[in-house]
């Protein structure tokens, strides 16, 4: 509470949208801030600050935000524009798009993934692949370049 007329100061960054367990939205959601889902979602999902995907939550649509930390399942597109977080208990059936990319232990990605700023006067983007290593197709190999059903392991 404010000392000057006893009003709540609520700062403009602290404020989160929840979809609560048990609660499933059709359609479309739009943030100017942060949301977070533990229920389910049908549709597409925009934040402009970050989306937080719970372990129990459910996406089936695209998101799109600047920061994300996912430990729940996502069918869709991922386009982050700042840093993303898979966590070990996430499921990822689409593509994903981010310049930072976080994968813990346990977490499954099925879909191509892209890691590294956007094109900046033509130059490439990042590799995600370790120097000496190509995301070319090898001879026999049948994904086409692609990560597959890939569960992220710890570098020993």
């Amino acid at each position: 509470m404010s000392k000057v007329r006893g009003t709540p100061t609520a700062s403009a960054d602290k404020v989160i949208s929840i979809i609560g367990p048990g609660m499933h939205i059709v359609g479309d959601c739009d943030t100017t801030d942060t949301i977070r889902i533990e229920g389910r979602v049908e549709g597409s999902v925009r934040a402009e600050k970050a989306v937080v995907v719970g372990k129990g939550g459910r996406v089936n649509g695209d998101i799109q935000t600047q920061d994300a930390v996912i430990a729940g399942m996502v069918k869709g597109a991922l386009d982050v524009d700042s840093r993303l977080e898979l966590q070990a208990t996430c499921v990822i059936d689409g593509e994903i798009r981010a310049t930072r990319l976080k994968l813990d232990e346990g977490g499954v990605v099925n879909g191509t993934v892209s890691i590294g700023r956007k094109d900046v006067g033509g130059a490439a983007p990042a590799s995600a692949m370790p120097a000496g290593q190509s995301a070319a197709p090898q001879p026999g190999d049948q994904s086409g370049g692609r990560l597959r059903g890939a569960r992220a392991k710890a570098a020993k």
